[in-house]
């Protein structure tokens, strides 16, 4: 059913944006009046077609759903009738066929504005940013940073949810730079932080590892070792725990907290272990042995049983939302803090300084495709936003077979006043496609690596 569920939201997902960019190319293509032969999203075997307009636009939904086209008349690629060779695409003006091969990015970076002004509209939640525990001689704890601080904001900008300062964070990052945070303790008073992130590299957050080496935790609802679920034949069933037990401590040592007793289990695979419990104002002592499970090279302890989820407080939520009016120019900054991000993260790649494993293939976003649908309509939004402006961004790379390779030829047109030649294009064609089979092959390749 999950497996269901990723290619569903995947097709779906790549559906529409690449839709979007070749409606960007036919719209303007129309406009100028180039006669469209066939609009197809998917490539291969028809899957179903149908023909529209005065011209006959065969529109195509194709097999393989990894992109699309629009085929326009074109004498480079066939006879065209004397009568309507006006209307091919090689006898535009340079100024039309720039805006026609233009038109498909653009149409990405307006849908990505539209997408965040819907999702904004909607509100887009998550756990308010509370500091948990501070690592000593850390980052944090140089800055003053301090357990239950609340960050209210980032750089003079409100930060209602953990997403508001990650960006931030990784703004910074990339610019090797500072971000001030604006805290507020449990008293109310406020203060400003400042935390140097220039140590920090963009691996480190591709590896999830920003927390760790700012150096501190989230704030996480503490939640009290009380039995929910108890597996039958593991350890904790066999041991006679019950629903409803509450771990009070473990071979003398006192447990405070779930998590303490989760830790405690991982670092004893097949150890015996005396735990107190009180159970219905009583204590009682059991002995257990977890069982030894190998996980990514490391063997812990596991003893099947569950936290009773229906003692636990929920975190407290913060909620970006705003008003149709106000939502507009918020969804305009983050399309360009998306776009920014992007070309930055892109230099870094190229100039050595990122490194390719950050590059993610078709598993990954459909993986995120499926994640974010479950999250709601806000996190699915946010991620056609990012995904619709890595497709334009990619696509404007000067890479020949992308946008980015044709409207560098215009530029080349432009400034030498003449065409260039079909057999220069052709063979930057053939480059752009080792360059691009070879973009897709590491892309893959770091998905399955993630998988494994």
């Amino acid at each position: 059913m999950e497996m269901l569920q990723t290619i569903i939201a995947f097709i779906v997902a790549l559906g529409i944006l690449v839709t979007i960019h070749e409606y960007g190319h036919y719209w303007v293509a129309r406009k100028v009046g180039v006669k469209i032969i066939r609009f197809s999203v998917g490539f291969g075997r028809r899957l179903w077609s149908t023909t529209r307009g005065e011209d006959g636009t065969e529109f195509v939904v194709a097999a393989i759903p990894l992109g699309g086209y629009v085929k326009m008349l074109d004498e480079r690629e066939g006879e065209v009738a004397a009568e309507l060779r006006h209307r091919a695409f090689n006898n535009q003006t340079l100024g039309a066929r720039t805006a026609i091969v233009l038109a498909g990015p653009m149409a990405n970076f307006l849908f990505a504005i539209l997408a965040y002004w819907a999702m904004y509209m909607v509100g887009v939640s998550g756990p308010s940013p509370i500091v948990g525990e501070i690592t000593p001689h850390s980052l944090a704890a140089a800055a003053g940073l301090r357990t239950g601080e609340e960050i209210a904001g980032v750089n003079g900008d409100p930060a209602p949810t953990w997403d508001n300062v990650f960006r931030s964070a990784v703004t910074a990052i990339l610019d090797s730079s500072s971000i001030v945070l604006q805290v507020v303790n449990d008293e109310g008073r406020e203060r400003d932080v400042l935390i140097n992130l220039g140590s920090i590299s963009v691996d480190d957050l591709s590896r999830g590892e920003f927390f760790e080496k700012v150096g501190f935790e989230p704030y996480r609802t503490p939640i009290d070792p009380i039995i929910g679920r108890v597996i039958a034949d593991q350890p904790a069933a066999r041991a006679g725990i019950r629903r409803g037990d509450q771990v009070i401590s473990a071979d003398g040592e006192a447990i405070g907290t779930w998590l303490e007793w989760v830790e405690y289990v991982r670092a004893r695979p097949g150890k015996a272990i005396n735990v107190m419990l009180k159970r219905d104002d009583a204590m009682t002592t059991v002995r257990l042995t977890p069982n030894a499970l190998e996980i990514d090279g490391k063997v812990i302890g596991r003893i099947g049983a569950e936290v009773d989820v229906s003692k636990v407080e929920p975190l407290p939520v913060g909620v970006e939302r705003y008003g149709i009016w106000q939502a507009m120019p918020r969804a305009l900054e983050r399309t360009g803090e998306v776009v920014t991000t992007t070309l930055k993260f892109l230099h870094k790649m190229v100039v050595g300084e990122a490194s390719v494993e950050n590059l993610s293939g078709p598993i990954s976003i459909a993986n995120y495709a499926r994640q974010s649908a479950k999250m709601g309509i806000s996190r699915f939004l946010d991620f056609l936003g990012l995904v619709s402006i890595s497709l334009g961004v990619l696509n404007l790379l000067p890479i020949p077979l992308l946008d980015g390779g044709h409207l560098l030829y215009y530029l080349l047109e432009f400034v030498t006043r003449r065409p260039v030649p079909e057999a220069v294009q052709l063979f930057g064609q053939q480059i752009g496609l080792v360059l691009l089979l070879g973009l897709m092959g590491l892309a893959v390749y770091n998905d399955i690596m993630r998988m494994m």
